[in-house]
């Protein structure tokens, strides 16, 4: 037995003693943070087929991707098929098969992709990723009373049978939102792109802000790529004074930077700036009007654990979310191994003790939605961060 094996193996026996999940429990190594920005090249696609069998055990399961959608999207599908390979071939001995089936990223072709993995007998369906496709493969799979373990970060495709394995933005929010209030720092503004994904954080700040019994000082919404805009805002939440003792600014990319600049030259520069998990990379963290600043992602050792593997045996750096199909085709392994052909009811996916995963710990909850356990990371100088609160091993001592 290899030592990257015994590793997981040693894992997974800690981890079902510190669950008492009495083997429900399936998955791997734990994991790093950044699941919104990719790092690294992108992969260069491995040759496959658009209806490829990973595996020969008996229990056969689905995993629906887009590897005909062409560009970034079957990128992705070929790093997340990447995955679910070696999640085989650490459970060797697992009863499995996964149908590996093309969505082509649409939801006619999930739809279809998903009736044809049903009519061999998929138990599971692990994907799609992208929400339209989820949408479309869950007609049929909640006819057949299967369940869907999906990667769209689209909550709103998520319900009971159809849960998200992926990074939910509102996670982030949850996470630095209770640890900002956790060290006092109760009175809170927020400064959120105006689109999409600025209104779901809104939403998520406004809401963990009410449930920790902080107060929302302000809210600026931004357009992006419009510095005057964004240092209007700034300076609209400045305003506020010593009202304001933390900022949330979920948004990556440039924005944190010149957001932080802009509120220190209107004098608020004492007020702590939080972040999302779009802030964990280079780009973002290399800003030093960032240095101080807090934000949650997950642990990190995981994925790259995770990442020397996928190296070795593909030539090039995984996606940084192609750590979920990985965790997705253990889980389903694992679960097998343990409870055999009939594993995948509700009741045992939705466990509250969770699973654990190259990620860290995530349990999923009857709405679809997932949790996941999440550290708190500070920003320093030059580029680097360090844990300032680590990741909650089980969910017991979580706080959720």
């Amino acid at each position: 037995m290899s030592t990257f094996r015994s590793r997981i193996v040693n894992k997974i026996s800690r981890a079902v003693a510190v669950f008492g999940l009495t083997g429900v429990l399936a998955a791997c190594v734990s994991g790093p943070s950044g699941p919104y920005t990719p790092t690294g090249p992108e992969p260069e696609p491995t040759p496959t087929s658009n209806s490829e069998v990973l595996g020969s055990g008996s229990v056969p399961v689905a995993l629906l991707l887009p590897l005909s959608a062409g560009g970034e999207a079957a990128g992705l599908a070929t790093a997340f098929r990447n995955a679910a390979s070696l999640a085989m071939d650490d459970f060797p001995n697992a009863d499995v098969r996964i149908l590996v089936r093309d969505t082509g990223g649409t939801e006619t072709g999930a739809r279809d992709a998903a009736q044809a993995a049903l009519g061999e007998g998929a138990k599971l369906i692990l994907g799609p990723v992208f929400s339209p496709a989820v949408a479309g493969a869950s007609t049929p799979a909640r006819q057949a009373g299967v369940p869907i373990i999906a990667f769209s970060t689209d909550a709103s495709v998520a319900r009971r049978g159809v849960y998200l394995l992926s990074f939910l933005p509102r996670q982030d929010a949850d996470r630095i939102i209770s640890y900002s209030v956790g060290q006092g720092r109760k009175a809170l503004a927020a400064l959120v792109p105006d689109n999409g994904y600025g209104l779901v954080m809104e939403a998520a700040f406004r809401e963990a802000v009410s449930r920790e019994r902080g107060q929302v000082v302000a809210v600026e919404r931004y357009t992006t790529n419009n510095a005057d805009d964004m240092a209007a805002k700034a300076q609209a939440v400045a305003a506020k004074g010593a009202q304001v003792n933390a900022i949330f600014v979920p948004n990556g990319g440039q924005d944190p930077g010149i957001l932080a600049t802009a509120l220190s030259n209107n004098g608020l520069g004492s007020a702590k700036l939080l972040g999302s998990g779009q802030w964990d990379n280079a780009n973002v963290l290399q800003s030093s009007a960032l240095a101080g600043s807090w934000y949650p992602s997950p642990p990190r050792r995981g994925f790259e654990t995770f990442s020397t593997k996928y190296r070795r045996k593909f030539g090039s750096a995984p996606p940084r979310t192609s750590s979920l199909a990985y965790d997705a085709a253990s889980l389903a392994a694992g679960l097998v191994r343990a409870r055999g052909a009939g594993a995948f009811t509700n009741e045992v996916l939705t466990n509250s003790d969770g699973f654990l995963g190259v990620d860290g710990i995530f349990r999923f909850l009857p709405d679809g939605r997932s949790q996941r356990g999440l550290a708190v990371y500070e920003v320093r100088d030059g580029g680097e961060n360090r844990v300032i609160a680590p990741a909650p091993k089980s969910f017991s001592s979580s706080g959720f």
